[in-house]
């Protein structure tokens, strides 16, 4: 009988949970999280001031009737790596190699099905939870023969067997990678949308694949804001809140805005498609006003990390291109040095604006430095999740910032990696863990990563015995960006003790697994203070490198 009791006593308090978490549910906003693509911190005139020269009035809109961050950073500077890191609320470095796959859009899972998610998070909690746009997480497709998809040997009428749904999202319609990566098709909710039966590609890199017959990259931006438009009208008049996703493809190449916004611009093709883009973040704020959903509403908006210098005003990706457009008063990387790739503030930090009426003061700007990975442990306290202590280990909520822009900043430190090298802010400091840009391959952002290494071998005056010898210059690079938000003047000989210091911090976050206080988690995969550094940096010790 006291065993009866305390089932029938459990069940009427997991009763009771339930009904006031459905109560707490309604009276929770509703969050649309806009993502776009490779845009830059200067491509937003509220952001970027006399050095941007394209109308952004939908972006500009959400920092006039909201909360401009100007010290928002993206992990990576790259799609994948800060997408996940978006995602999971932690650094992408520390998981494990990511699934076999094929190429471009054939990208294999990035993490597993078991990972805690943005939208696994939120329709926990009771949140309708939507994704459109771009996806870039890998997917798993099925092949005919079996073997790891690509483009000879998938299946195009049969549903993904691991896409969105797996990770925590009721609904969905995606592209699987970037609008420059075949296939070009879209998905929706893990079915193939039309004939995948075509062969096309695109202006910018030509990547030549398979294709939906009516597929056209021009149609693109379009397709994603009517389905985010039509993913709000039904949840208009539903009691329980939602969360939509929504990863715009622009202004990353192709450089293909619609037939609507081509020759808009006063600066030719790229600023047409940011003007595009920006068109996007109003029409979505728009179906919130018109389905009576704005009061109620967080809408954030950024982007994935700063723009390519391959992008302008001719539709083939060309290197350094973008400085043609700089010579006309344009610059998309703003202030900041460097451009995607890189390690610099140019490819890292990104516009971010969050509008949320009744709570978030019009016309508020915050300088407080916060992550996009902060998304995660922000949104769980606005829906009234616990985290556990191994669920976002790297992300720290900046709600208190939100609601108040003087409010102690949550965080203070921040790993942030170009594809070639990491960095770590803490405060005003800035340590970059390699010499030059932290960036390579044809797209690079000087100092090139191999030359600058080569460089520094040789200022050095012979080649390192040991990792413990690239803690010191001219291996590493040290700025103050309060005094030179330019990067410009290396401060690292001048700071032996403020260089150890944060080195044993940056070894501290990677061995412990999180940034965040908790028990220690273990990594995907092995973590150095350097990494990577190129193979002819080592001197030859017992025959063998370091």
């Amino acid at each position: 009988m006291r065993l009866l009791s305390i089932l029938i006593t459990s069940v009427v308090c997991t009763a009771t949970v339930l009904t006031g978490a459905l109560a707490t549910a309604v009276e929770r906003p509703n969050i649309v999280f806009i993502l776009a693509d490779d845009l830059g911190y200067g491509d937003i005139e509220a952001f970027g001031g006399d050095l941007c020269n394209v109308d952004t009035p939908h972006f500009d809109a959400l920092c006039a009737q909201g909360m401009k961050f100007t010290n928002a950073h993206v992990t990576n500077s790259v799609c994948v790596p800060s997408r996940t890191s978006i995602m999971t609320g932690r650094y992408a470095l520390r998981f494990a190699p990511p699934a076999q796959g094929g190429p471009w859009g054939f990208l294999g899972l990035q993490f597993p099905t078991t990972q805690f998610t943005l939208g696994r998070m939120l329709k926990q909690a009771g949140f309708t939870t939507g994704y459109v746009g771009k996806w870039h997480l890998g997917t798993q497709m099925a092949t005919r023969d079996g073997g790891i998809q690509n483009a000879a040997n998938t299946d195009f009428t049969k549903p993904l067997e691991v896409g969105p749904r797996d990770y925590g999202f009721d609904e969905s319609f995606i592209l699987p990678g970037s609008l420059d990566m075949f296939p070009y098709a879209f998905i929706h909710n893990h079915q193939w949308v039309g004939d995948v039966t075509a062969e096309k590609g695109w202006s910018a890199f030509n990547r030549r694949g398979p294709a939906a017959e009516d597929f056209e990259d021009v149609n693109v931006l379009d397709t994603f804001c009517s389905q985010a438009e039509h993913f709000i009208t039904t949840q208009a008049t539903v009691d329980t809140p939602f969360f939509l996703y929504v990863a715009l493809t622009a202004p990353h190449t192709p450089t293909s805005p619609s037939q609507e916004f081509e020759g808009k611009s006063r600066i030719g093709l790229y600023g047409d498609f940011v003007m595009n883009a920006d068109a996007c973040i109003g029409r979505v704020v728009e179906a919130l006003k018109k389905n009576g959903l704005t009061e109620n509403t967080l809408v954030i908006a950024s982007s994935d990390h700063g723009p390519g210098h391959y992008s302008g005003r001719l539709r083939k990706a060309t290197a350094n291109q973008m400085q043609e457009m700089e010579k006309d008063g344009h610059r998309p990387n703003g202030p900041w040095r460097g451009y995607k790739f890189s390690v610099f503030e140019g490819g890292t930090r990104v516009p971010f604006a969050a509008k949320w009426p009744g709570v978030v003061q019009p016309g508020s700007t915050s300088d407080a430095l916060i992550g996009l990975q902060d998304l995660m442990a922000t949104t769980a306290e606005i829906a009234g999740v616990a985290l556990a202590t191994d669920q976002a280990p790297d992300s720290v909520s900046f709600l208190p910032l939100i609601k108040d822009a003087t409010a102690p900043p949550p965080r203070t430190s921040m790993v942030i990696q170009g594809t070639r090298g990491s960095s770590l802010r803490d405060g005003d400091w800035k340590l970059v863990l390699c010499p030059g840009s932290g960036s390579a391959g044809p797209f690079f952002t000087e100092p090139e990563a191999d030359a600058a290494w080569r460089s520094a071998v040789k200022a050095f005056g012979r080649k390192p015995m040991s990792a413990d010898e690239l803690e010191q210059p001219p291996f590493l690079q040290l700025f103050n960006l309060a005094k030179d938000p330019g990067e410009t003047t290396n401060l690292a000989a001048a700071h032996p003790e403020r260089i150890r210091e944060m080195i044993a911090t940056y070894r501290e976050i990677l061995e412990s697994g999180r940034s965040t206080p908790g028990p220690t988690l273990p990594n995907g995969r092995k973590l150095n203070v350097f990494q990577p550094v190129p193979s002819f940096v080592w001197a030859e010790t017992d025959g063998r490198s370091p």
